[in-house]
């Protein structure tokens, strides 16, 4: 079955895609733009879950202060938010998820669109398109750099696309829009809430990376590395430097002998393995024994298993640093993403399905992400449940590089992205 964009749905991606990239929300906080999704889902005919429905709040990763969230809920209530769902999504539960049952039986087949955007500040320069055109972000610290705002435009013509054909589908349909991708931090707590756990076919899908030419489409994306994102927070006793060195408990000496120690661990035989401490924070004053230090870290790995021998390592590491140095230390999970490798049926299907349908001039065996991305997580959920996954790459000329604050792609990528995911989906519902 193959679907084509019309000139008004055309334009309605485009209108949609720059009021997101307008009043732009960082993960946990995208109350409008999920409000934007459910409402619009709701319109046409899904069954349409949301908040507590699809987010476990304890599994949940490096979320907002209460006061933080409070604002963001106003701000988005200001920006033209609905206040049902606004209020169902309390606490930074802003996934949502749109299903939709057909007459005849058949497969479940998931598609995952992020929503977040980075917790970055939009190039006010006039050549960047989005400033010159009225359509850069509103809101202070919040920048779609990374394209999620066209990933959610095409997930809601998908969802329109879809709708229109339901008579001639058959199975059931679910459309997982997830909070907080930036970061690895949103998918995981859909996840643990079971919202995959009846899927047969997940598919993910980005714009650019590795792919900047429109018209090019990868079915195949490899290269995902599984990640653990850790803050440990170190606490000791202050004391005068001068005065009484030996009354105190230095955390700052802890922190920077766990971040040194950290680096040093054994890399895996069995593949890729990573570490990096990025920040590390301490002290108070030239004469003060610090009292207070935090440093905040990342592993990967190929595999989940090679990244869960990296983080344990480092769990290790940092207790040990703490206990020589006489200092406590707590530590927080703020991030995490699975290792995980596309079904090969899948992929073929879907190129399969990308060489019958035109809609690409180019098709690429296969695009390497080089990096972590959390709808790992539904993917390997799926697949351990006997389903199949796959997350494909598709082509657009990009102003910058993501996560840039010049970063805009060429919208026409978003027409092309719905008629194949939409079509693709379609496939697997009527001949699974």
């Amino acid at each position: 079955m193959n679907f084509t964009i019309s000139n008004e749905l055309a334009a309605k991606m485009v209108e949609r895609r720059r009021d997101i990239h307008k009043y732009a929300e960082a993960a946990w906080t995208e109350f409008r733009t999920a409000s934007l999704v459910a409402d619009t889902l709701e319109r046409l005919g899904y069954s349409v879950q949301a908040g507590d429905e699809v987010i476990a709040e304890e599994a949940m990763m490096g979320v907002p202060s209460v006061a933080e969230l409070e604002c963001h809920m106003e701000r988005a209530l200001s920006q033209g938010a609905n206040p049902k769902w606004v209020e169902k999504m309390r606490g930074g539960k802003t996934g949502v998820v749109g299903l939709m049952k057909f007459a005849k039986p058949g497969p479940t087949v998931a598609l995952r669109f992020d929503m977040d955007a980075n917790d970055a500040n939009e190039s006010t320069d006039a050549k960047h398109r989005p400033q010159r055109e009225g359509f850069a972000s509103v809101n202070k610290g919040a920048m779609h750099a990374c394209a999620h705002d066209g990933h959610t435009s095409v997930g809601l013509a998908v969802a329109e696309l879809l709708a229109g054909a339901k008579d001639q589908l058959a199975g059931t349909i679910k459309l997982i829009f997830q909070p907080a991708e930036e970061g690895v931090r949103g998918a995981k707590a859909m996840v643990v809430k079971g919202v995959v756990d009846d899927v047969d076919y997940i598919i993910g899908m980005h714009f650019g990376m590795q792919m900047n030419k429109l018209g090019q489409i990868a079915c195949k994306t490899y290269g995902f590395l599984a990640t653990t994102k850790i803050d440990a927070t170190f606490t000791g006793i202050p004391a005068h430097a001068g005065a009484a060195p030996e009354n105190g408990r230095n955390a700052l000496l802890a922190a920077a002998n766990a971040s040194i120690n950290l680096h040093a661990i054994s890399r895996h035989s069995q593949g890729i393995s990573r570490i990096n401490v990025g920040v590390i924070q301490a002290g108070s004053g030239r004469n003060v024994i610090p009292a207070n230090a935090v440093i905040k870290l990342e592993t990967r790995g190929t595999t989940s298993v090679i990244n869960e021998y990296m983080s344990g390592e480092a769990v290790r590491v940092i207790e040990a640093a703490a206990a020589m140095y006489g200092v406590s230390v707590s530590m927080q999970e703020m991030g995490g993403a699975a290792g995980c490798e596309a079904n090969e049926e899948l992929v073929t299907r879907l190129r399969k399905y990308a060489e019958q349908s035109n809609i690409f001039t180019e098709l690429v065996d296969a695009a390497n992400i080089g990096g972590s991305e959390d709808c790992t997580y539904f993917m390997e959920r799926v697949q351990q449940r006997g389903g199949k996954a796959a997350y494909i790459s598709i082509g657009t000329e990009l102003s910058a590089g993501h996560h840039d604050f010049f970063f805009d792609f060429n919208e026409d990528v978003m027409a092309k992205a719905a008629e194949f995911v939409s079509g693709s989906a379609a496939d697997l519902l009527t001949n699974p």
